[in-house]
């Protein structure tokens, strides 16, 4: 009879799985080298995930859910501060240095599923954080439809401005990028207001 799967050991395996990728990247992907890697053998891997596509789709969402944590932890990010001040935090602590990797691998990720490589597996993750951030337009007082176009956006703008910083190395370009994009978040905000107390 196979032994039960510890859940806190799961979790444990795959932030050590994100440390490696954050290291090696995800296209070379290899389940030997990354049990070694962990001072396992692969049959451990196995035990917790059927496979490696199993283990990415994990992977996945423990980045993904790593990152909302961290966002959900800034301070005033429910609601009490500015939204163009919560852009610009997220900004922030993804470029510092120490998160840089893991920038650099959601990245990776999101390219190699616009190649058509990761099989679908990112789908879901995106319009999650889709929904995510219209959440927190929605706590601002935006309508819920205008709140998703909005969030949509906004994804779209910041991950683009991150992409071109971390290509060209031009951080003025894409901080003065940014900062249009946070002043642009608040703007839609007051014009969302405006629009409810004008009906």
């Amino acid at each position: 009879m196979a032994r039960p799967r510890d859940p806190d050991r799961r979790a444990e395996l795959l932030d050590g799985v994100l440390e490696y990728l954050a290291g090696n990247g995800l296209s070379t992907l290899s389940m030997r080298p990354l049990a070694e890697h962990l001072g396992h053998s692969t049959r451990v891997l196995t035990h917790h995930f059927a496979d490696k596509r199993a283990l990415l789709g994990a992977v996945l969402a423990r980045l993904d859910e790593r990152q909302r944590e961290r966002l959900r932890a800034l301070p005033g990010w429910d609601g009490e501060r500015p939204m163009g001040e919560i852009v610009r935090a997220a900004w922030d602590w993804q470029l510092a240095a120490e998160n840089l990797p893991f920038t650099r691998l959601v990245h990776e990720i999101e390219g190699l599923a616009a190649g058509g490589r990761l099989h679908g597996q990112v789908t879901r993750l995106l319009a999650d954080r889709v929904e995510f951030v219209a959440a927190s337009f929605r706590a601002r007082g935006v309508p819920a439809e205008a709140a998703v176009r909005y969030a949509t956006v906004q994804n779209a703008a910041f991950a683009g401005l991150q992409i071109d910083f971390l290509n060209t190395g031009d951080r003025d370009r894409a901080e003065e990028g940014i900062a249009w994009l946070a002043a642009q978040a608040d703007r839609w905000i007051e014009e969302a207001r405006r629009d409810r107390a004008a009906r």
